[in-house]
């Protein structure tokens, strides 16, 4: 079932794997170049790439040399990557992570601002190129007027996104992230609508949906949530599971294309329930993709037993460009260098081997 065509709303995918969006650190001033279209063109034949955070917005920009979409040499820069994702038969959708608080105003362009649900600053530390690691800065709560103009800087990259040549896009509502930053009880603490109970945690990312779809179609959005997830302090809490059924069923109600459920067990953190996951996707009628340490003896039968429709592989598409032909033939794959996983420069990007198929 892994290599069967599947529909994702009105595209047919060549068959039923996905890229997971990975952050990897080379984009040039923050724009999209022949680098990362090699990149990209080199693991065109999995069946939808979602690609590496993008903001949306020069405020968004949280770690150095990650990629954006809002201006004119950004959409020229990623339509190399689209060109070279569809020569190899992938469909692509950019994925909007706009990083809120999980930042440091080095690695922002001037005159931008660091924002967040509170006031309060992310802890841990960040990667400068300027001056190495350093705290995350502490950032402004939003305002209403912040609100407003964020959701429009969405909407504005979503239309961008379909000049640059995406046959979609997906929200980053995860790790902790400015649309998680507000999801998440543990960081919103905010009293006004947009915090306080639920309902308010959860407008934030619906308001965001609401005007992608508007502006670019509901077939054209998908969404990434991470319940269960500990990364840039967030973590569960009370009434979580509810939370995030009712976020999921109004998102379906808007008709979203897919929604990519992460379990980052895997790596360290809780596990999500079976059960919770079997209900989330209950909830939502759309495609349901699942991530979190899959290989294809492991892939098979999470699409056989129709717990997800599509599987999305993170690491193994790092040092295996030919991923879905290893996986097709049982081969061994290649250990990915984690050194190189945020460095600049082709070493540990587009200089991984394929298979020897002489």
């Amino acid at each position: 079932m892994l290599f069967d065509t599947y529909d994702l709303g009105a595209l047919r995918l060549q068959n039923r794997t996905v890229m997971a969006p990975m952050t990897r650190c080379r984009a040039t001033e923050n724009t999209p170049n022949d680098l990362m279209a090699e990149y990209y063109g080199q693991r065109s034949s999995v069946g939808l790439i979602i690609t590496e955070g993008t903001s949306p917005s020069p405020n968004g920009l949280g770690y150095a040399r990650t990629p954006a979409l809002y201006n004119a040499d950004h959409v020229t820069g990623w339509c190399k990557i689209t060109e070279a994702a569809h020569r190899g038969g992938a469909k692509i959708f950019i994925q909007f992570m706009h990083t809120g608080r999980v930042t440091h105003r080095i690695n922002q362009p001037a005159g931008s601002r660091v924002l967040g649900p509170t006031a309060v600053a992310c802890p841990g530390d960040m990667w400068t190129d300027a001056q190495g690691m350093q705290p995350h800065t502490p950032p402004e709560a939003m305002t209403e007027a912040d609100i407003t103009f964020t959701i429009g800087e969405f909407t504005a990259s979503a239309k961008l996104a379909i000049e640059a040549g995406f046959d979609g896009i997906e929200l980053h509502a995860a790790n902790g992230y400015l649309l998680e930053q507000f999801l998440n009880a543990n960081v919103n603490i905010r009293t006004d609508r947009w915090g306080g109970n639920a309902d308010n945690r959860n407008r934030l990312t619906l308001e965001v949906a609401k005007a992608t779809v508007a502006a670019i179609g509901a077939d054209r959005v998908g969404i990434r949530i991470s319940p269960y997830g500990v990364f840039n302090a967030t973590g569960t809490f009370d009434g979580m599971e509810a939370q995030f059924l009712a976020l999921v069923r109004e998102l379906s109600a808007l008709g979203l294309v897919y929604l990519h459920m992460v379990d980052h067990s895997a790596m360290g953190a809780p596990e999500v329930p079976a059960t919770f996951k079997r209900q989330l996707h209950e909830s939502f009628k759309g495609t349901f993709i699942a991530v979190g340490g899959f290989d294809g003896t492991s892939a098979e039968p999470v699409l056989a037993d129709k717990n997800a429709d599509l599987i999305a592989f993170g690491r193994p598409f790092i040092a295996n460009p030919d991923l879905v032909a290893r996986l097709k033939v049982g081969a061994v794959l290649t250990v990915p260098d984690m050194a190189t996983f945020y460095t600049p420069g082709a070493k540990g990007y587009t200089d991984y081997p394929t298979m020897d198929v002489r």
